[in-house]
């Protein structure tokens, strides 16, 4: 019998892309506190909030196997989160013109009975190209990614505010980065393919 998988998230974008593994699984949203920690950099946040989130389903969960993530944007050595407005979405957008911002999304894997944990962190680069305030209006009246770092979303019209992308696994951009996972879910004894 396969164990239990669950993604401690609501994301849907993190639904859709753990979909693209075939695998059956259960969501619950986990009640974390997302506060940046004071002298946390960005690698520290986002490790820290993958396994806040994944620890916490798992205490309620113990046999299952939990995944956590998370996302931060790294902009100017400043780390950008969530918009949750148009207004926000549109300053953290001006900002972002002509520069580099790291997407910064952490993983995680616990399985509480058993003691796995693994936690990876994978970055993944963009540069913005410049856009007019009225391009920028544009796509946020398209996409509306006040949930999303940076107020970004590469699955969709997202990808017009872009010159280059670098990065291992574009799955990471979107918030959940399927090349690590994978091989998480098989060292804590799930079978893939």
């Amino acid at each position: 019998m396969q164990t239990k998988l669950i993604l401690a998230s609501s994301s849907p974008f993190r639904q859709q892309l753990l979909d693209r593994l075939q695998l059956k699984f259960d969501c619950l949203a986990p009640e974390v506190d997302e506060s940046i920690l004071a002298d946390e950099d960005a690698i520290q946040y986002v490790r820290r909030l993958a396994e806040a989130k994944a620890r916490v389903i798992a205490l309620q969960h113990p046999d299952a196997i939990v995944i956590g993530s998370d996302q931060c944007a790294l902009r100017d050595g400043q780390i950008l989160g969530k918009p949750g407005n148009h207004d926000n979405a549109l300053v953290q957008l001006r900002k972002a013109q002509g520069k580099r911002v790291v997407f910064h999304t952490a993983v995680c894997v616990l399985q509480h009975s058993s003691g796995f944990r693994a936690v990876e962190e994978v970055p993944f680069e963009v540069e913005f190209r410049q856009l007019s305030d009225a391009q920028l209006e544009h796509y946020l009246r398209v996409e509306e990614p006040y949930q999303c770092a940076g107020s970004f979303k590469a699955e969709g019209y997202g990808s017009c505010l872009f010159k280059r992308m670098r990065g291992d696994d574009p799955s990471a951009l979107i918030g959940l980065p399927l090349f690590k996972l994978v091989e998480m879910l098989e060292a804590a004894g799930m079978e893939i393919v």
